[in-house]
């Protein structure tokens, strides 16, 4: 006889409340294990929305895209609360087991890296086999040119054929296309609102940094991070990066 679904078995808690395992002694690393394995869970379902919207802008759908974006910002917003809850933890309690770390560090994670490059962001850091899987590809800033381009608008060569592995470089043409959609948003209303959604998106990347930064701070000040990273430094130099920055400079413009 086949055995009931329960809400146990259909969410594998078993192996799901199992997967913590503290290497000290202390209070506070189980909940600085819990909030790391959060945010993973949610690195892996913004992976799959990106995914879906990659492949809606695409095919020229990009309404169809809309929800999976609004889910994608909505999921960093959950996740900058979460250093809120980590920042209950004070430089003592955190001192007292850091050393079991080791050479570990978020640095390390690789759908961090993967969602970066998804949106855009390349280059950079050793990456791991998925940031390197989806890094030939097309990202959802290069898709977003490309259906600007399929559109009618200047959009130039250099943008819409490269090497997808290579870092971004931003243009004034692409600049300019996208402020013609924000000039006219009633003819263009479809790309316009796509364009908010990324936009809603850096917002909510550049919040989680900036959070970050403080929370790190806060913890350890300005000693070294675990893994060789040189901690709040590091991290602040990332507070000016943005995964589609034509969508900011062309404000000026408007």
């Amino acid at each position: 006889m086949t055995e009931s679904m329960t809400y146990g078995r259909y969410l594998a808690l078993d192996q799901l409340l199992a997967a913590q395992h503290p290497l000290s002694d202390r209070h506070d690393e189980l909940l600085f294990i819990i909030i790391h394995q959060t945010k993973e869970l949610w690195l892996k379902q913004m992976i799959a929305e990106l995914r879906a919207a990659l492949d809606l802008v695409r095919a020229d759908k990009p309404v169809e895209a809309y929800k999976s974006l609004a889910r994608v910002s909505r999921i960093q917003a959950v996740m900058t609360l979460s250093w809120d809850v980590l920042a209950t933890m004070t430089p003592t309690d955190y001192t007292r087991f850091r050393e079991v770390l080791g050479t570990s560090s978020g640095f390390q994670s690789d759908q961090f890296r993967a969602v970066e490059t998804m949106l855009g962001l390349r280059g950079g850091g050793v990456p791991g086999p998925l940031t390197t899987q989806v890094a030939v590809l097309p990202s959802l800033w290069d898709e977003a040119n490309a259906a600007l381009a399929r559109a009618g608008f200047a959009v130039p060569a250099e943008a819409l054929e490269r090497d997808w592995r290579k870092p971004y470089v931003p243009s004034k043409a692409v600049e300019d296309a996208w402020a013609e959609v924000y000039r006219d948003t009633t003819r263009w209303w479809e790309l316009y609102q796509l364009a908010e959604k990324l936009v809603d998106i850096d917002d909510a990347l550049a919040t989680w940094r900036h959070k970050h930064v403080i929370t790190v701070s806060r913890v350890i000040g300005m000693k070294p991070g675990t893994g060789g990273t040189p901690g709040v430094p590091y991290l602040e130099s990332t507070l000016a990066k943005r995964a589609f920055p034509e969508l900011w400079t062309l404000r000026t413009q408007l």
